[in-house]
């Protein structure tokens, strides 16, 4: 009952303050505190519209450059793919035209191939399949017939994969575009791209060409994409020439590669 005769009471004094400063606001009696007040409140206003309005900026801005790295990704894949089934096209093209021995056609294989997952990355990869699913040292990894390395050591359940950027990788590898055909030899370099060296100068290369396996390496099968030229270099003073090789597909986009069982 008590507190029940308190909240009444409370309720009708704050009525009645209410009803005060109604009639003195009305009266103009609170013009100059309201002033005083909203000389400290407009500034801390403004602040926080500003503040609101910076961060709807930098969340648009995060947004945006989100999309633009997703579709930047996208378009990447997407110019790898076309690559690839250009590829395909080239090797159709050389078989119908019977060309000879130095210019002869990429013989599409079917392989049996073994999916595996990537579960770590460094100057090798390591996947999820070893000794005991049929993985044997020197298998060849790919995906969509390009290639990505080839097993280098093995324990029951995982296989460590030599990458063709490794200083240690030498693959004899040739590129064909428009201008021919060009033997080189491939040379492994830390970094995203890889070097095809001693290249005859009266063999033309170009920015663009494709680079491809010979296929004189162990179970390394010939005409796997090995990566795309991105620049030559065409020293006179050198014996040979070189081009510095970029692959197709990058690593880091891809979550399952497979192994060649049956090259």
């Amino acid at each position: 009952m008590k507190a029940l005769l308190f909240d009444l009471r409370f309720f009708i004094t704050l009525g009645l303050i209410s009803l005060v400063l109604f009639l003195v606001d009305s009266l103009g009696l609170l013009k100059l505190p309201k002033t005083a007040v909203q000389y400290i409140t407009i500034p801390v206003q403004y602040g926080l519209y500003q503040t609101g309005i910076s961060f709807q900026r930098h969340l648009e801005f995060i947004t945006l450059a989100r999309t633009a790295a997703l579709e930047n990704k996208a378009l990447k894949t997407q110019l790898a793919n076309l690559l690839t089934e250009n590829s395909s096209l080239r090797k159709q093209l050389l078989d119908n035209q019977s060309l000879t021995d130095q210019y002869s056609k990429l013989n599409p294989q079917t392989y049996d191939l073994l999916p595996t997952r990537i579960i770590g990355m460094g100057k090798s990869i390591t996947i999820d399949k070893g000794e005991n699913d049929g993985i044997v040292i020197g298998q060849v990894v790919v995906f969509k017939d390009n290639y990505f390395g080839q097993i280098k050591g093995i324990s029951p359940k995982s296989a460590e994969v030599l990458l063709p950027q490794d200083p240690t990788s030498k693959l004899a590898v040739f590129s064909q575009g428009e201008g021919g055909r060009a033997k080189g030899i491939l040379v492994g370099q830390f970094g995203s791209e890889f070097l095809m060296d001693k290249i005859l100068h009266q063999e033309k290369v170009s920015v663009g060409d494709l680079v491809y396996s010979e296929g004189t390496e162990g179970k390394l099968p010939k005409g796997l994409i090995i990566g795309r030229i991105t620049q030559v270099f065409d020293r006179q003073n050198e014996v040979f020439q070189q081009a510095k090789v970029e692959p197709v597909f990058n690593l880091t986009d891809l979550d399952i590669v497979f192994v060649i069982k049956n090259p």
